[in-house]
């Protein structure tokens, strides 16, 4: 896949790349449209389940453009119409109630027959490849030590306990655009994760932020009182959430500190304030075995 600037292009439109790493996808914008070269290796069957799963729910996911994708250079290319992304730098005006809601019509749409499962857990596995490749670090074993703490299906080492719900599978601010761009509504793009698992998966991440002390109550109370009005499945309509976040909160938790600990050895410099709290709450993870509450990462 071209991704310089006017390669290949007799428009007077240049591209612009989104992201680009040489072991997953790569992101090119061209006017309206995105080009996404899926990860090398990415199984043909499994994509083309996740385009028409998403082509199925336009209130809820990107569509694409295609219904196919297509072989380019021997990466598998998605087509897609741009949308705005969520602005990093404005943190106060995440959409909180939007990226709730949208879980919640997610995991209440049936599941598309043959889609294969959510790769969540598979991509908290990938991390702690990486971070055992890095190398000897000194915060590397708080966070091995709560990796061999979960049960094996939260090490993607065995099918999710009756779990057939449709899920994203890699929910962050990151995944959500508004298309049209500027003026429609927040939709959920990214579907090379998407899936059947246990819905919980995707509340993980803010619940993990939350629980470290990374994420601010009202913020938390936001997300997670719009998706239990709306209807979403993951956790109980009233009560305690945990008892349904604590494993997948404890898997996202140590998947940050992985990656940020793998990061850190390669760029050779200490961790950051937010890193040292992911590893931190692995190491506090280590004293309470899950299937606790909140007291995995506070």
């Amino acid at each position: 896949m071209h991704t310089s600037p006017g390669t290949d292009c007799h428009c007077p439109t240049a591209h612009t790349v989104l992201a680009e790493r040489s072991d997953s996808a790569t992101v090119v914008r061209h006017g309206a449209t995105v080009a996404k070269a899926h990860a090398p290796g990415t199984d043909p069957v499994h994509l083309q389940l996740r385009l028409t799963a998403a082509a199925g729910l336009p209130d809820t996911l990107l569509a694409p453009l295609r219904p196919a994708p297509v072989p380019l250079h021997g990466r598998l290319v998605t087509f897609w119409p741009y949308g705005t992304p969520v602005d990093p730098d404005t943190p106060e005006a995440a959409p909180w109630e939007a990226a709730a809601a949208l879980l919640a019509r997610l995991h209440r749409a049936p599941a598309p027959p043959g889609l294969p499962s959510m790769r969540g857990p598979a991509k908290a596995a990938r991390a702690i490849r990486r971070l055992s490749a890095a190398g000897p670090h000194p915060a590397a074993e708080p966070v091995l030590r709560a990796w061999a703490a979960l049960p094996a299906w939260a090490r993607a080492e065995a099918p999710a306990p009756s779990a057939r719900t449709l899920c994203h599978g890699d929910l962050h601010f990151g995944q959500l655009v508004r298309h049209p761009a500027e003026t429609g509504p927040w939709l959920l793009i990214d579907v090379d994760d998407l899936g059947v698992g246990d819905p919980a998966w995707d509340l993980a991440r803010p619940a993990a932020w939350y629980a470290c002390g990374l994420l601010p109550t009202d913020e938390w109370s936001r997300f997670l009182s719009v998706y239990r009005g709306e209807g979403g499945p993951a956790v109980p309509s009233a009560g305690d959430p945990w008892t349904a976040l604590d494993v997948p909160a404890r898997a996202l938790t140590v998947q940050t500190a992985a990656l940020a600990v793998a990061k850190s050895a390669a760029a050779r410099r200490p961790l950051d304030e937010v890193e040292q709290a992911v590893v931190d709450a692995c190491a506090r993870m280590g004293t309470t075995p899950p299937g606790l509450t909140q007291g995995c990462a506070t």
